[in-house]
């Protein structure tokens, strides 16, 4: 018996110049898909390779010839005849501001990337002044807070979100997050289906929350942990990686990596191993794996705690 083999159909090649470099890429390709291509890195932290883009972060911005406003490398295909500028002084001056904006108002310290961009984009977040108390709680929950009172008797609507430790796995400090969406996205209907997480609130109010704000054990989360693996910031981390970093202890230079196969079922997920000290500190899961595309259950990506109990003897 012969199976076919579904193949896709092929996709028409176009010419089109990224900064004065002639390239020629498959129809439908993304200007950041082709600058990779060439090898180019293009910022970003919004963007996600398993999900689809949000344009929220507006790092990756470039210049379009002829174009009005900058656009999102990131979701942008590439037309042909485009001319591209990745680095032009319009560029620079964009993401400078973008980078200057959210380390103003949000601690980026764990965020990969950024010191590097900072340095090359000369971003100087302190211009803006202290920094703004970030990841607010909105005036109605910075009143059940019990939020210091403006002296119009109206709660302050800046209230810093504290680390939301409710459970054993994995931490939500919000005062990292951007809104990026990556983890509403991987809860959602682009992977995990269960919708435990969405965006509570408007404009400057606007948060990533669960259902009512209630406590991560009570609502519909069935810890994948998917938005976990997406979360650009460390917003969202292990609960082992949150209590080393805060003891000082997590240096990501001492770790080695080892992928092998999910033991738990039959369905063959890829599991990387993250150890530190002869100790397993996180797990994650290839994104280029057919099978998980970076996702995992509750038992792949928390159930290692059982490797660490060591006896007595």
């Amino acid at each position: 018996m012969t199976i076919p083999v579904r193949l896709a159909p092929p996709r028409r090649l176009i010419d089109a110049t990224i900064d004065g470099r002639e390239v020629r890429v498959p129809e439908g390709t993304t200007i950041l898909q082709a600058c990779a291509e060439l090898g180019e890195e293009i910022p970003t932290l919004c963007y996600g390779d398993t999900l689809t883009p949000r344009n929220a972060c507006r790092v990756c911005v470039v210049e379009i010839e002829g174009a009005r406003t900058l656009a999102p490398a990131c979701s942008r295909v590439l037309e042909p005849g485009m001319g591209v500028a990745t680095d032009s002084e319009r560029v620079r001056h964009s993401r400078k501001l973008v980078l200057e904006l959210l380390a103003s108002s949000v601690d980026l310290s764990t965020t990969p990337g950024v010191p590097e961009w900072s340095e090359r984009y000369g971003a100087d977040p302190e211009r803006f002044g202290p920094r703004a108390e970030p990841a607010p709680l909105g005036a109605r929950d910075a009143r059940h807070a019990g939020a210091h009172e403006a002296g119009d008797g109206s709660a302050a609507a800046t209230v810093e979100q504290p680390a939301k430790i409710d459970n054993d796995l994995y931490v939500r400090d919000y005062s990292k997050c951007i809104t990026c969406y990556k983890c509403v996205d991987a809860c959602g209907d682009q992977w995990q289906n269960t919708f435990a997480i969405g965006v509570a609130g408007r404009g400057f109010d606007a948060r990533i929350s669960t259902e009512h704000d209630v406590a991560l054990p009570d609502s519909a989360c069935v810890y994948c942990g998917n938005c976990v693996e997406v979360c650009p910031t460390g917003a969202l981390s292990f609960t082992t990686e949150f209590e080393m970093r805060r003891e000082g202890t997590w240096d990501e230079e001492r770790q080695t990596r080892t992928t092998t196969v999910c033991t738990y079922c039959g369905v063959g997920c890829n599991v990387t191993l993250h150890v530190q000290d002869n100790d397993i500190v996180k797990v994650t899961s290839p994104h280029d794996n057919p099978v998980t595309h970076g996702n995992l259950c509750v038992k792949g990506r928390f159930g290692f705690q059982h490797v660490q109990q060591r006896g007595d003897g």
